[in-house]
């Protein structure tokens, strides 16, 4: 992530009421904040992250000016008004040992009538030239009747309110996954990520195992496999796709450093059949990276990624600089499924020669070119898909999801995790039961079942059992269902609890499992023979006889 704000780029505007705006800075164009005024993107792009930016009062053609307010001056508005709040006198006695109760709010009548300036003249103050956001908020307190009467708690929280309400700065911080999840979570619709936090975005991925399979050639380490191969269901909008992305390093685009790593990925592509290589442009092929990729299985035409916009890649209209271009493949669940059901895979466009070709007109030569290399493209990440040996599921879907372990399962290698989450616990609950023990053992003795009754050469056929469990129950182990949700808490002196304005929404439950591969042979499990050790006899005698003891 860059720590300048570059052209085109979206960021968060963090204003004094606690909102949060995502823009997109593009160069010449003017940024409307509402009642805190315009200005112009050029006065920011360029700059640093973290700033904070004060709107002055004189407008210009373009919006109003910019001061950036320095980091002195932040701290020093902060003393001054700790300091006028220890000078309150909320003291615990006096020098004559005769205690003085401390402060209360219990005798403040906080009603409009205590405010002797009206919402006209407040307009006004408003409307004037010099009249700045601290002008407004001094004649304000200043006309306040019972501003004497607050204690220093409650004056610090009515000094806060209107700076919220009157001052005129915004800071700009880079937009990540956390932030993007927290913004669709409180100021859009919830439902369109299904209601994901912080704590479950961060689960998924550490259930998941995602991690960056980093940048060093795998020449380099013979020993290493190519990891970093996951499969992903997405149906938050591209937010888990994102918050995987940003986990493998591939979600914002290459620095100048980086770029290196792009060339080689791109040096070691498959060759293009020379039937489908148009001469006269060449591109970057989408979906050709071999490992540290995303694999995303829907259900429509399209994958619905459009929240991948906020980091620099539309799916409709993708970069080829951007590393979601190679990394990031897709497939439908026909395709995975069926291939040869499937539309695009059903039938290979036949190859027509380069004399043909020649003769041809400019569109119906782009449109052989078109078809060649979509098919080419779907059908290598459905050989790939269908292959299998992924590194791990992570999935967040409103789909029966043993429907999608059931075919999903079957294509991850040994050790590989499997973190799926649901708003609502029943669907995982019921997942529970199909990767339970009763289960798992029904499964293996039904199995023997149809073995014995198999005829000689002749292949095992397990629909009946897929009818009766829907999954395979011995394939995943040891599934578990785990529960998170952060509340806020204000922690002041005395004044500890839970925030009472918090949202409800969906609770949010995980699913983890960890995928296994089942012995085909019947194990016999022998222990360690130990030879007893032989116990010391000894003889009592007893009226005349001896009798031995063991």
């Amino acid at each position: 992530m860059h720590s300048h704000i570059r052209p085109n780029q979206f960021c968060v505007l963090q204003l004094p009421s606690d909102q949060r705006r995502i823009i997109k800075l593009e160069p010449n164009t003017t940024v409307h904040l509402g009642k805190y005024g315009n200005f112009a993107a050029n006065q920011v792009i360029g700059r640093p992250f973290y700033l904070t930016f004060e709107i002055q009062d004189t407008a210009e053609a373009d919006g109003y000016k910019l001061r950036v307010v320095s980091a002195t001056e932040l701290h020093a508005e902060n003393l001054i008004e700790e300091a006028e709040g220890d000078g309150e006198g909320e003291g615990d006695g006096n020098e004559s040992g005769e205690g003085t109760p401390m402060r209360t709010n219990q005798t403040i009548i906080d009603s409009n009538s205590t405010q002797r300036l009206t919402w006209q003249e407040i307009e006004d103050l408003k409307k004037e030239a010099g009249g700045s956001g601290k002008a407004i908020i001094a004649k304000i307190m200043e006309s306040h009747s019972a501003i004497d009467q607050k204690t220093a708690f409650s004056l610090a929280k009515y000094t806060l309110r209107k700076r919220k309400k009157y001052i005129k700065r915004f800071t700009i911080v880079p937009l990540d996954v956390s932030t993007l999840a927290n913004f669709m979570l409180q100021e859009k619709d919830a439902s369109k990520t299904m209601e994901m936090r912080d704590e479950h975005i961060g689960l998924l991925g550490c259930f998941g195992n995602v991690h960056h399979s980093g940048g060093t050639p795998l020449e380099a380490i013979p020993d290493m496999k190519p990891n970093g191969r996951y499969i992903v269901v997405d149906e938050t909008g591209g937010l888990i796709v994102a918050a995987m992305a940003e986990r493998m390093g591939i979600l914002y685009p290459h620095d100048k450093d980086e770029e290196e790593e792009q060339s080689l990925a791109v040096e070691e592509q498959p060759e293009i059949p020379e039937e489908s290589k148009d001469t006269r442009r060449q591109h970057v092929r989408p979906m050709s990276a071999t490992n540290n990729t995303l694999t995303v299985i829907h259900a429509q035409t399209q994958p619905n990624l459009s929240l991948l916009k906020y980091f620099g890649y539309d799916t409709s209209a993708p970069d080829e600089s951007h590393p979601l271009h190679t990394h990031l493949k897709s497939i439908t669940w026909l395709q995975l499924v069926d291939p040869s059901r499937d539309p695009i895979l059903a039938t290979e466009p036949p190859v027509i020669p380069a004399e043909e070709l020649a003769e041809m007109k400019t569109n119906k030569r782009s449109a052989y070119y078109f078809k060649r290399n979509r098919y080419q493209k779907v059908k290598s990440v459905s050989d790939e898909a269908r292959a299998g040996e992924f590194d791990g599921l992570i999935a967040g879907t409103l789909f029966d999801p043993a429907s999608v372990l059931k075919h999903v399962v079957p294509l991850l290698s040994g050790s590989a995790q499997v973190s799926i989450y649901s708003p609502y616990i029943e669907p995982l609950v019921q997942l529970m039961d199909y990767y339970s023990t009763g289960r798992r053992t029904a499964w293996i003795n039904k199995k023997r079942d149809l073995e014995s009754q198999k005829p000689a050469g002749g292949t095992l056929d397990l629909s009946s059992l897929y009818e009766e469990f829907t999954v395979n129950p011995t394939l995943l182990l040891p599934p578990t269902l785990h529960h998170a949700r952060v509340r806020g808490w204000q922690v002041l002196p005395g004044r500890t609890h839970p925030l009472m304005t918090e949202r409800g929404g969906a609770e949010g439950y995980l699913f983890h499992g960890t995928r296994v591969i089942p012995h085909e042979e019947a194990i016999q499990a022998a222990g360690t023979f130990r030879k007893k050790r032989k116990l010391e006899s000894t003889s009592t005698p007893t009226n005349d006889r001896d009798v031995v003891m063991s």
